[in-house]
């Protein structure tokens, strides 16, 4: 353990005091004992009512269980059921319309519509390839996946009928996001500039001999120079796309007009996780997350790595700088909007404790210490801006209802009254993932009307939820079906309607969740369309690659009027939202049962064994028919609590689980004999640390708080850790 500076009533890690001391609070003008005199009042204040918070938490599910117990084999009345939640508190009545009033937001917020990525902010390669996702090459994540239906590329020379595919899908996508008066892009022989009133413009010679122009020509915005290449810059749906030409490169030769690249405009935005994609357990882990948000936030974060035998220093791009078409500078930025991710209010952290020698909760520290590593982003000294609207910008997940948003309202007050900030300059993204906030969405809005950003559905979390609130209720649809029911359609819907009534359109993002096959990207062009479709205006990928794929949709979707279209519509009724997702006879044939706890199982353990032996957060896991599929504490509280509830209403028995568990140990061990940092789970059931954490997540998952996976997980790490240091 490492030693500890005692200040203001605190214990304060050695190591995060010097981060805060050395590195975090110079140039922010809060010195370190302003900072720690208003942070142990702040924790004074408001640690005990977290834990009321938590307490009440577990109250309601208690009430929950013993209202399902007494109605047991009635016929779902779901009057008396809205009723009962009415009376415990669980539901509270609407107040008036009403529309927030955030200001201060960035546009990549308030008014363009385009993917964004998720990242763990404990790897620097990562969190700095997301911040640098902001443009992407729509040529590369053509040729480099199986987007185009072409399967994925075979070997490692040029494949010229893969290029040309490429460079005619492209043209197709220019056709519809920058059309022509007539003709194709496929058919342009040149694009020129001309110069007409002051102004530059684009004359477009087609093969044939004619010539024409954009059909709007307001669509080229800009253009840029250079020996080799020329770069024409253009807008659609508030995204850049840009045209690099050059008739001597190897792919530029290949189109008649000398196209090399189309650049997307893609990631406009970026959350930095430190919660579901981390595995921060400790002290130590904590500073390495908070150290690499404030390298984000003031610049300096680098990372040096092996690819393909030659050394990469990868740093944070710069803006990109072109010629507007009435002569002077343009600059857009280089990087994706970056928002930071706070743990909840569960879970705590050793890296500080109180007088009593008490952890304090992770979240207050969370919000205390990225806002002060954000508030570099503030100095004058910066090349670029993160916000230009002077915010920041703080993920808040795992609330339940409005008054624990209510609770991190005041939070993130108190927090800009340590900091000297001014009032509201922490913004909030809500997490609607926990079905005590869906149900109650306008008022947990309403509790953050001042300081809203956005608000995600979160499917995953939110189904994890949705068994465990409805744990003995009775047995859950396996996780296929669970997708299918009345619930899920009305959690989007209803997410839909009420921020669009809230007043968020042109405002903030109303976000969907992630696509979680990253090597399935011709599918993912297919389906996730639907997301701006149904008028959401940011939607989470897994990669830069994808979020550049992605990107097309929010050309062909005009986002803005969908949710014009969606204003007003018929909300959808809280009872469907409500109904819990149960089998009306449940299925009791023997190899279903079992192909489903083999896919349970194998999902379960071939997470948490690199989360506990390796402390990954976020991985892409094979599944049971090795299709690698994202995996993080969301899609692990699914599977653990379907488990758990299969036990509890005798789906299926403890032997046969355990049998299931150490079946699938083996395949997992299988599928990472690659990985020679990996360690087996099997024969040694009894000595593997995590073998045995993805055993308590299965059969102590009824008693879990809430279902949430991070209690047993983090003791778990902490104990291999342990075992490693001895």
């Amino acid at each position: 353990m490492n030693e500890r500076i005692n200040i203001e009533g605190l214990q304060i890690d050695q190591s995060l005091y010097n981060l805060i001391k050395d590195e975090i609070s110079p140039g922010t003008g809060v010195s370190v004992e302003q900072f720690w005199k208003g942070f142990s009042e702040l924790i004074n204040d408001m640690a005990p009512r977290n834990k009321e918070l938590l307490k009440k938490r577990d109250l309601i599910q208690a009430q929950i269980d013993e209202w399902h117990q007494e109605n047991r084999g009635v016929n779902f009345d779901s009057a008396q059921y809205k009723s009962f939640l009415k009376e415990i508190g669980y539901l509270i009545e609407e107040g008036e319309d009403f529309a927030i009033e955030t200001n201060h937001l960035d546009s990549e917020i308030a008014c363009i519509a385009g993917p964004q990525l998720v990242v763990p902010v404990s790897n620097a390669r990562f969190a700095l390839n997301a911040a640098n996702a902001r443009w992407g090459s729509l040529y590369d994540a053509l040729y480099g996946t199986d987007a185009m239906g072409m399967g994925l590329p075979q070997g490692s020379s040029f494949d010229l009928e893969r290029g040309q595919a490429v460079i005619a899908w492209a043209a197709e996508f220019l056709d519809q996001s920058i059309p022509l008066n007539n003709g194709s892009h496929s058919c342009v022989a040149a694009y020129r500039l001309l110069q007409n009133g002051g102004k530059w413009q684009i004359e477009i010679e087609l093969v044939n001999g004619e010539t024409t122009e954009l059909a709007d020509p307001s669509q080229f915005v800009g253009y840029k120079n250079s020996s080799s290449t020329s770069v024409l810059l253009f807008v659609n749906n508030g995204l850049h796309v840009e045209l690099q030409i050059n008739r001597s490169d190897r792919i530029g030769e290949l189109s008649c007009a000398g196209i090399k690249d189309v650049i997307l405009e893609s990631a406009l935005s970026t959350i930095m996780d430190c919660e579901d994609s981390v595995a921060a357990v400790d002290a130590n882990d904590k500073v390495g997350v908070y150290r690499n948000w404030l390298g984000l936030m003031n610049e300096q974060l680098t990372e040096s790595f092996e690819k393909g035998g030659t050394t990469v220093n990868r740093t944070l791009n710069a803006d990109r700088v072109y010629k507007s078409v009435s002569g002077g500078d343009l600059k857009l930025s280089g990087r994706s909007l970056l928002l930071v991710r706070n743990v909840g209010h569960l879970m705590t952290t050793d890296a500080v404790l109180d007088a009593e020698g008490n952890e304090i909760p992770e979240g207050m520290l969370d919000a205390i210490v990225t806002a002060l590593c954000a508030m570099h982003d503030f100095s004058s000294e910066k090349q670029s801006r993160n916000s230009r609207a002077g915010s920041i910008y703080i993920v808040k997940p795992k609330m339940h209802g409005p008054e624990e948003v209510a609770f991190t309202n005041e939070l993130f007050n108190r927090v800009e009254q340590v900091l000297g900030l001014a009032q509201y300059t922490l913004k909030v993204g809500v997490m609607d993932e926990e079905r005590r906030t869906s149900a109650n969405l306008k008022e947990a809005i309403r509790a953050v009307k001042n300081r809203l950003f956005f608000i995600n559905t979160g499917f995953l979390d939110r189904t994890g939820d949705e068994i465990h609130t409805s744990m003995v209720a009775g047995a859950v649809y396996p996780k296929e079906q669970i997708k299918a029911q009345p619930w899920i359609a009305a959690y989007e819907d209803r997410n839909m309607d009420i921020g669009l009534a809230c007043g968020l359109q042109g405002r903030a993002q109303i976000g969907k969740g992630m696509w979680p096959m990253p090597d399935e990207m011709e599918k993912m062009l297919q389906v996730k369309v639907q997301h701006p479709q149904v008028g959401a205006n940011c939607a989470w990928v897994p990669s830069p690659t994808a979020a550049t794929l992605h990107a097309v949709h929010y050309h062909r979707v005009n986002v803005q009027q969908q949710q014009s279209t969606l204003i007003g519509r018929n909300n959808c009724d809280l009872d469907q939202l409500l109904t819990p997702p149960l089998m009306q006879e449940p299925v009791f044939d023997p190899e279903f049962i079992q192909a489903e706890l083999d896919n349970n199982a194998q999902s379960i353990l071939g997470y948490v064994v690199r989360w506990v032996n390796q402390g990954i957060g976020c991985s892409k896991v094979p599944d049971i028919n090795n299709v690698g599929l994202m995996e993080d504490r969301a899609t692990l509280r699914i599977s653990s609590q379907l488990l758990a509830n299969w036990l509890l209403h005798g789906i299926c028995t403890d032997d046969q689980v355990m049998d299931t568990m150490e079946r699938m140990a083996s395949v997992v061990d299988r599928q990472n004999a690659g990985d020679s940092s990996y360690t087996n789970m099997s024969p040694d059931f009894a000595n593997s640390i995590a073998f045995q954490a993805a055993c308590d997540l299965v059969f102590k998952g009824c008693e879990q708080p809430n279902g949430y996976t991070e209690p047993v997980l983090h003791q778990r790490r902490r104990e291999l850790k342990a075992s490693l240091s001895s």
